[in-house]
């Protein structure tokens, strides 16, 4: 079976995700340790006694996410399951580039964690006294129209392209605000504030987007030996050091994720598997198309039900 995995990104996190997975497979044990010790965190801790508000920290939550979907991948490999394609959104496209071979495991946890850290410094500073910078998803509206409301408005931006309906804007709080106000009036049904804690894919991050680059030169990344698409261009990319490129591209780039779930279509995969916590991905996928089934299997439960092979 032909099967591509899609992994979520920051804002599908929860208290608890992994941990059934932890307690089943010795595999996941075992990258549970690894990962904590490359990033000097006791995860598991984390994961099983975290609350809401601690997981979304940018620092923690881009650590935690990334082991959970590297995990659940791990998990699958146990069973027998591969992909054929990769996949993931924003955050998520570290494991997926984990997952096709181009970034080692402690390459991916020491970006991850980096680009993190970097994130949330960066998106303080655009923390003003109405409120802290983030994002909020807008419902009802094509992303043209979008684009053209956001015009005249000052510090914010269209983040993430998730659905012909669905698009996430960022921004500052006031430049949020502003644009909330006009977007219900040009007939946006909802606009939805994120579990995020900055300004993501923006240019007001330009800042965390050079200091990661920097980081990046040191990175090995090899040439992809499935195919894995980009968040920036929605195409397969074809080499690891366009990989690297598009990596710190991708902190002040849309999401075109509409655009990624158009090319796995033409690829003709027989299932998708979101293969991290939440059911997002599934979610956008079923606003587009019935064929293939895209099925969340975040939980040990839903992943022991995978037909084996593949």
């Amino acid at each position: 079976m032909k099967r591509a995995y899609l992994f979520p990104g920051q804002g599908a996190q929860y208290p608890g995700m992994g941990i059934d997975l932890f307690q089943h497979s010795e595999r996941v044990k075992e990258l549970f340790y690894k990962a904590s010790d490359l990033t000097h965190m006791n995860l598991f801790k984390i994961l099983s006694e975290g609350k809401e508000e601690e997981l979304k920290s940018t620092q923690i939550a881009q650590v935690v996410i990334t082991l959970v979907n590297l995990s659940v991948a791990e998990a699958l490999r146990e069973r027998g399951i591969y992909p054929k394609g990769v996949a993931g959104f924003s955050l998520g496209e570290y494991a997926a580039l984990a997952e096709a071979g181009v970034l080692s495991i402690e390459d991916t946890f020491k970006l991850v964690q980096v680009r993190g850290m970097f994130m949330e410094q960066a998106s303080r500073k655009w923390d003003r006294a109405e409120g802290q910078a983030g994002m909020a998803a807008v419902i009802g509206l094509e992303a043209a129209r979008i684009e053209e409301i956001l015009q005249g408005i000052e510090e914010v931006y269209p983040a993430n392209y998730n659905s012909p309906l669905q698009t996430v804007i960022s921004g500052t709080a006031r430049g949020l605000a502003l644009a909330e106000e006009k977007l219900k009036q040009y007939g946006a049904k909802r606009v939805i504030r994120l579990k995020v804690s900055g300004p993501f894919h923006s240019p007001l991050l330009k800042e965390a987007r050079e200091r990661f680059e920097a980081v990046l030169e040191e990175i090995l990344f090899q040439d992809p030996r499935i195919p894995v698409y980009s968040n920036v261009t929605g195409q397969r990319i074809a080499s690891g050091q366009e990989a690297k490129r598009l990596a710190g591209e991708q902190i002040t780039s849309p999401v075109r994720w509409t655009t990624v779930e158009e090319e796995i279509k033409l690829e003709g995969y027989d299932e998708l598997l979101e293969t991290g916590p939440g059911t997002v991905l599934t979610g956008l996928w079923k606003a587009f198309y019935t064929e293939p089934v895209c099925l969340p299997v975040g939980k040990w439960e839903e992943l022991i039900k995978i037909e084996i092979g593949g």
